[in-house]
C-alpha cells in the first residue's frame, strides 16, 4: 500500500518534521498516543494513512490500535474537514425539534451528505449527538458558532454569512 496524502507529499519537510517533534515531546509520557494523535491532527486538519504510520512508529503503537482510536473517538477524523465545519445536533431534544429537516436542507444546499467537503473545501457537514445546549433546541454549530431555535427556513441566511466571508 503506497498511499500518499496531498497534504504529506506537498507539506513533508515542515510539518512532518513538527510531527517528529510532537512524538519526541509525548514519546516517554504513559498515554501519549491520545495527546499525540490531537497535536497531529491540530497540525494537518486531519490524520491520513501517512500520519498513522509516522505515529505508530515513533510511539511503538500497532497502526491497528491507532486506527481503533481514531474512529472510536468522534473528534479524531480521517478525512480533511472543511473551512467551516457544520454540526447538525440530532440528539433527542434536538430531533424532536426538527434537526433532521434542517440537517436535510444543509444537505441540499451544500450538495453534499454528512461526511462530506464541498468541492471548494469551504464547508463540511456533520451530524452529532449532543451538542448540551438543549435548550436551544435545534442547534447548528459552525466551527464555534452556536445557532439555536432554528427552522429549516433559516439554513439559507447562515450559509450565506459564511460564504460571504
Amino acid at each position: 500500500m503506497s498511499e500518499k496524502c496531498c497534504c504529506c507529499a506537498t507539506m513533508k519537510d515542515e510539518r512532518m518534521d513538527k510531527l517528529d517533534e510532537i512524538i519526541n515531546k509525548h514519546r516517554n509520557e504513559k498515554g501519549a498516543l491520545i495527546p499525540v494523535l490531537h497535536e497531529a491532527q491540530e497540525l494537518f486538519g486531519y490524520l491520513p494513512m501517512e500520519v498513522q504510520k509516522k505515529i505508530s512508529e515513533g510511539l511503538n503503537v500497532p497502526l491497528t490500535e491507532i486506527y481503533g482510536v481514531i474512529t472510536f473517538y468522534t473528534q479524531f477524523s480521517l478525512q480533511p474537514k472543511g473551512k467551516y465545519k457544520i454540526q447538525v445536533c440530532l440528539g433527542t431534544a434536538c430531533y424532536v425539534k426538527g434537526s433532521g429537516q434542517i440537517l436535510d436542507k444543509l444537505k441540499e444546499k451544500l450538495g453534499i451528505n454528512v461526511g462530506e467537503v464541498t468541492g471548494d473545501g469551504k464547508f463540511s457537514l456533520e451530524a452529532c449527538r449532543c451538542v448540551g445546549a438543549c435548550g436551544l433546541a435545534p442547534v447548528v454549530m459552525i466551527n464555534e458558532d452556536v445557532y439555536g431555535r432554528l427552522t429549516v427556513d433559516d439554513v439559507e441566511d447562515i450559509i450565506n454569512k459564511y460564504k460571504d466571508k
